[in-house]
């Protein structure tokens, strides 16, 4: 189908088209110095001391919480108000997610209603920094000290954002990241966490690579070497030539936040005149705050949200839902009995959200065609 706007269009060209060049005549395509290069930009970028580049996001999650010790019988707090990804991970690691409805605000998971979904099973809060403004992570540190909790943030929709000079991995164990298709940067598919815990950096890289004391890449350059099976991996290890794909886009991560930015406030101050009409925004973000801006998000509430995402694609125009609550999907409603009803907060924003195109390719002219069609549609 051809839009007048997509949803999404990535900024990929020459200078990754020559990376991956260069990438692919080295003899080592597996995790080499490509990767190092990247993961060492990545960790000065968000002033952290180790950085690991892996297959996804969800890989990342599902790594940090096996390498601090959950598992069976244990218990992990999250947000319902996400994609699927955050819970499966907990699930992976063989703990069970307990949700906690989120801020009408942000969407972001409300961090004072953790404290009464605590119990003593309780090993470690997954927050979600929603559509890239960060959470009250000063709040969540301060409350996680307290249990005794370990913290991993899902941070894939904010790699740029900060809070009270907090970025993704200053207030946690570790932060997890995605450079899925859609993403600020992106290599198709992968991931990458960052930690300032050197001795769980070491567990972690480990994990990365099916418990393997070498790599393929130390044997291909150094020769062969014994190596051992430390502990029980997985194959979550990003090859040279993904790194190769994100490494430019590194140097255009704050010119294109700033063009996110341009156009997120542009249509703060077009939209603004449809509230009347049922059109919500979500707040600013708090000062002292950067959001990420990887979504822009709307809340639909003087019409029906899907009549009106229909509407939107007759005329042209492609968005997105981000999210329908996770606990109301099948799997888990099935799996744990989750009803309508228990986190009404997320249900709501599940019911009337729709994402927004917005991406540093897009025009000043296309966001205005995007609001004059929701204007016409409304």
């Amino acid at each position: 189908m051809n839009f007048k706007v997509p949803f999404f269009l990535h900024d990929l060209g020459q200078e990754e088209i020559d990376a991956v060049s260069a990438a692919i005549r080295h003899p080592v395509l597996t995790t080499g110095e490509t990767v190092a290069r990247f993961e060492t930009l990545l960790a000065d970028y968000l002033g952290c001391r180790h950085a690991l580049a892996v297959t996804s996001c969800t890989g990342a999650m599902h790594m940090s919480l096996l390498a601090l010790g959950v598992g069976p019988g244990d218990e992990v707090i999250t947000t319902p108000m996400t994609f699927i990804a955050t819970s499966a991970a907990i699930l992976e690691a063989g703990a069970r997610p307990v949700f906690v409805d989120v801020e009408p605000e942000s969407g972001n998971i409300d961090v004072a209603r953790i404290a009464a979904a605590i119990t003593p099973r309780s090993k470690a809060i997954l927050p979600v920094h929603l559509y890239g403004q960060v959470c009250d992570m000063v709040a969540m540190r301060a409350l996680a000290e307290r249990h005794g909790l370990f913290i991993v943030e899902d941070a894939a929709h904010c790699l740029e954002g900060h809070h009270q000079g907090l970025r993704p991995g200053s207030a946690s164990q570790a932060a997890c990241f995605s450079f899925y298709a859609t993403k600020n940067i992106t290599c198709g598919e992968g991931g990458a966490l960052a930690t300032n815990d050197t001795e769980l950096y070491e567990k972690l890289k480990l994990l990365r690579l099916h418990g393997m004391t070498k790599s393929g890449a130390e044997r291909a350059t150094k020769g062969y070497q014994h190596w051992d099976m430390a502990l029980l991996g997985w194959k979550y290890n990003m090859s040279n030539i993904e790194a190769a794909i994100l490494l430019p886009q590194m140097n255009r991560l704050e010119r294109n936040l700033q063009r996110r930015h341009l156009l997120a406030d542009r249509y703060r101050t077009r939209l603004a005149e449809l509230a009347t009409k049922g059109l919500r925004l979500f707040s600013n973000p708090q000062p002292g705050s950067v959001h990420a801006h990887h979504l822009f998000p709307v809340l639909v509430e003087g019409m029906d949200r899907d009549r009106f995402v229909k509407t939107l694609q007759e005329q042209g125009i492609s968005t997105m839902v981000n999210y329908r609550p996770v606990h109301l999907t099948h799997y888990f409603s099935d799996t744990f009995g989750f009803q309508p009803g228990q986190f009404p907060i997320a249900e709501r924003i599940g019911e009337t959200v729709v994402s927004l195109p917005l991406y540093p390719r897009m025009t000043e002219a296309d966001v205005d065609t995007v609001v004059q069609v929701i204007q016409q549609v409304l």
